[in-house]
C-alpha cells in the first residue's frame, strides 16, 4: 500500500514522464466545444482514454451522445472495434458523464513496469481519437 502522499507523487511522476515522451501536444480540453473533451485516465486498476461528454444539460448530453452514436460504425473502423459507448459512466470522483472510450485492465499507475505499455496505449489511441474528432467536428457541432 502507498500513503496518500506517495500515491500523489507517483501519479505526478507518471503524468510528467508521459508528457515528456508524448509525440505531440494533445487537444484534450481545447476542442472548442465546451461539453466535449478528450480524456486520459490511469488509476491503480485500469487505464482508459476517449471522448467525454461532460455536462448536466438535459438537452446537450443526449444530443452529443446521439451524434457520436450515429458515427459508431466509422469510429469502430477508424479507432477500434473495442470502443465502449457508456452514456452513464461514473468517474473516479463520482460524477456521471457520457464516455466513449477504450481501456486496458490489469495495469496500475503505482507499478512502473506497466508505464511503457500505457504510454504506447495512450499515444497510439489518442492519435486516432483526435484525428476522428477533428475529421467530424463540424458534424458533431452542427
Amino acid at each position: 500500500m502507498f500513503s496518500r502522499e506517495e500515491s500523489k507523487r507517483i501519479r505526478q511522476e507518471f503524468w510528467t514522464e508521459f508528457g515528456k515522451q508524448s509525440p505531440k501536444k494533445w487537444i484534450l480540453y481545447h476542442t472548442k466545444i465546451k461539453e466535449i473533451n478528450l480524456k486520459f485516465h490511469f488509476d491503480t486498476k485500469k487505464a482508459s482514454l476517449g471522448i467525454a461528454i461532460d455536462t448536466d444539460d438535459e438537452i446537450l448530453k443526449p444530443y452529443y451522445f446521439e451524434k457520436f452514436e450515429s458515427l459508431k460504425l466509422l469510429m469502430k473502423e477508424e479507432i477500434s472495434g473495442d470502443l465502449i459507448f457508456d452514456y452513464n459512466h461514473e468517474t473516479e470522483s463520482g460524477k456521471i458523464i457520457a464516455y466513449i472510450f477504450l481501456f486496458k485492465e490489469k495495469v496500475s499507475i503505482h507499478n512502473k513496469k506497466t508505464w511503457s505499455d500505457i504510454f504506447s496505449f495512450f499515444n497510439e489511441n489518442m492519435l486516432k481519437f483526435e484525428a476522428f474528432f477533428l475529421e467530424y467536428k463540424d458534424f458533431i457541432e452542427a
